[in-house]
Parts: C-alpha cells; sequence; structure tokens
C-alpha cells in the first residue's frame, strides 16, 4: 500500500510517500522559521496563509520523488490534530479534496500518534509494547504503548512542555527564532557551575512535569546581570541541564514502575544531543534500549503521518466524506482500529 501523507499542524509543510513494501519512498518539508522570525514565535494567520502557498507543489514534488503518479496511491493520510486550526483545515481540506478526486480513502492522524510512530521508520523499529517519552514545543508526557492505538499516559506536564520552556528561556536571553535550537547551540559554550537552577518536581514522587517555574528561576538568576555573550551561554547551559536531568530522572522512574525494556523518544527535543547522550547513559545503566527517529523524523514531518496513516489504513479504518480539523484532541481518547475513538469538537 502507497499512502501520501500530508501534515500542516503548526509552521511546517510537508508532503511524503510511504510504500508498506519499500518503507518510506519520498519526504519534502518546509520550514516557515523564517516568515516568523521577525514576530518571536508562530502567528497562526501566516502560517495557514504559508501553508496554502506551499503545500500543493510539495506534494507534487513528494510525488515526483517517490516516481509515482497520482493513481498508484492507495490512500491519503493527513494530520487532524491537535495543532492550529486553520493550519490543519488547510492539509485536511487539501487531503480529503485530493482522496475524493483519486476515489481513495482517506484517514486523520492524531499528530501524537505519528510522532510516537516515528521510530517504526528506522531500520531497527522498536516491537510493542515500548515507554515513549514525547518531548516537543507543544508537548511533554511519558506513555505506555501497547499497540497501535493503545496508548495510557502516566505523566504529562501540568504547564509549559520542555519545548516550550526552551524557546521562552531563549527569549529572555535575547536569543532568535527559533529559540530551543539557538540555546542548545550557545549551550556547548557554557561553563558548568555559574549558575544553579531548579530541577523541578524531582523532591516529590510521581511522573509530572513542571516547567514554568524554570523560566521565572531563568529571570531571578540573570536579575541586575549584563547578559553578554559567556553568561547567555552559561546559563543556556545550566537551564539545558536541568531540563536533561529531569526528563532523565523521570524516565527511569516511568521504565522502573512500567517494567518495559524499551524506551522510545519523540518529538522536537529528543534531537537535543545532551538529552540523547544523558538517556542512553540511564539505558545502559538499567539496561533498557533507548531507540529515537533521526533527528529529521523528531520534528513535524509528514513520514510519520504517512506511516501511521497506513497502520490505520491497512487495518480498514478510513474517515468518510468530512473534513475533520481538531485543534485540540486528548491521545487517551485513541483507540485501536476497529473501535471509534473521539474526536475534540
Amino acid at each position: 500500500m502507497r499512502v501520501l501523507g500530508i501534515e500542516t499542524s503548526c509552521d511546517e509543510t510537508a508532503a511524503a510517500v510511504y510504500d508498506s513494501e519499500t518503507g518510506l519512498r519520498s519526504h519534502r518539508l518546509y520550514s516557515q522559521a523564517p516568515l516568523h522570525a521577525a514576530y518571536g514565535g508562530v502567528v497562526p494567520e501566516l502560517a495557514s496563509r504559508d501553508h496554502v502557498r506551499k503545500l500543493l507543489p510539495l506534494i507534487d514534488q513528494a510525488l515526483a520523488d517517490a516516481g509515482l503518479e497520482p493513481g498508484q496511491i492507495d490512500g491519503v493520510a493527513y494530520t487532524a490534530g491537535p495543532g492550529l486550526a486553520g493550519a490543519l483545515l488547510v492539509g485536511a481540506s487539501v487531503a480529503r479534496s485530493l482522496a475524493f478526486a483519486w476515489d481513495r480513502p482517506a484517514v486523520g492522524v492524531h499528530h501524537l500518534e505519528g510522532h510516537l510512530l516515528a521510530p517504526m521508520l528506522e531500520s531497527d523499529p522498536p516491537e510493542f509494547p515500548f515507554l515513549a517519552l514525547l518531548v516537543s514545543g507543544g508537548h511533554t508526557l511519558i506513555a505506555e504503548v501497547r499497540a497501535l492505538g493503545e496508548y495510557q499516559i502516566i505523566g504529562s506536564s501540568i504547564d509549559d512542555a520542555a519545548g516550550e520552556a526552551f524557546d521562552k528561556t531563549a527569549k529572555l536571553l535575547g536569543l532568535p527564532y527559533p529559540g530551543g535550537p539557538a540555546l542548545a547551540r550557545i549551550a556547548e559554550h557554557g561553563r558548568a557551575g555559574r549558575f544553579r537552577l531548579p530541577r523541578p518536581m524531582l523532591d516529590r514522587p510521581g511522573l509530572e512535569f513542571s516547567f514554568s517555574g524554570l523560566k521565572t528561576a531563568v529571570v531571578v538568576a540573570t536579575r541586575g546581570l549584563q547578559l553578554d555573550e559567556q553568561t547567555r551561554a552559561d546559563v543556556a547551559a545550566e537551564f539545558q541541564q536541568a531540563v536533561v536531568d529531569t526528563l532523565v530522572e523521570k524516565c527511569a522512574r516511568a521504565m522502573e514502575q512500567s517494567g518495559l525494556a524499551t524506551l522510545v523518544v519523540a518529538g522536537g527535543v529528543g534531537a537535543n544531543a545532551r538529552l540523547r547522550e544523558a538517556l542512553q547513559a540511564l539505558g545502559r545503566r538499567q539496561g533498557v534500549r533507548v531507540l529515537y527517529p533521526q533527528p529529521q523524523f523528531c520534528t513535524d514531518n509528514a513520514a510519520m503521518i504517512a506511516y501511521a496513516g497506513w497502520r490505520r489504513l491497512a487495518a480498514g479504518e478510513h474517515d468518510d466524506l468530512v473534513i475533520r480539523a481538531s485543534a485540540r484532541w486528548p491521545l487517551d481518547s485513541l483507540r485501536a482500529p476497529g473501535h471509534e475513538h473521539a474526536r475534540a469538537n
């Protein structure tokens, strides 16, 4: 089965083709980061308009890269939520229209399910069940992944996601957008020990996260200081280490609690080199396999949507003639194929 995947949940426009026999045949991605840089963050209306301009040419490129004509596509998968409502509607409208024109089934994919299944694109994919740390700009959670559509969230953030905290702290330090990667880059030159920031919620049991106070701690620690290049790097290094320490400790607790032998790390922050090093070390200590998607599949992309869509289409699931887009759509409302899965209105 050959599935065209479409992703437009936020500020990346992407298209990909997944073939169940040969694997990923093509993937194209256009980042809107330069468009939003002047505003210091994503402007939803601008994001939606740019998706309208870029999506159809990207689909044409993805099909050409795969060496396929539209008639050779067996299904269309698209991100139906969660995300920015207008951005989602662009992708959903195009996907549903193409599926109707080509007389092919379409299926709306949960964006986070795509992230959880992204490691399946690798040559040595994990087997169900496994534990997953999903850490991105909009979400930080730990889930037990039992099978397709069977996800039990056992820990999540009660306020800011880790990626959101990265971006907000970067903005406090005067770093350019997108802030998270910029902060990680200068953290490489930071000196340990100059600042000491809290490790949120490690002083109590449980698997919940909280990162909003960490940003406030940066404000307090830098009050009255001149933020020269070295000071920014020192703060960035300590902030990054505080986030990494918190995520690693919560994963250690989750692995002990669940008894699962594989940890999958997904989402944009999963591309952070320091986090990967720390989790690999944790895996060696606890005898747990730690897996990641390639960095290009950690951030938003259509390859993971095409793969997740193939899994659901192959199981007989597809949408009716309705354009589905849900800005809010809880991950734990999903069900395995063959069972109706809830959507937000």
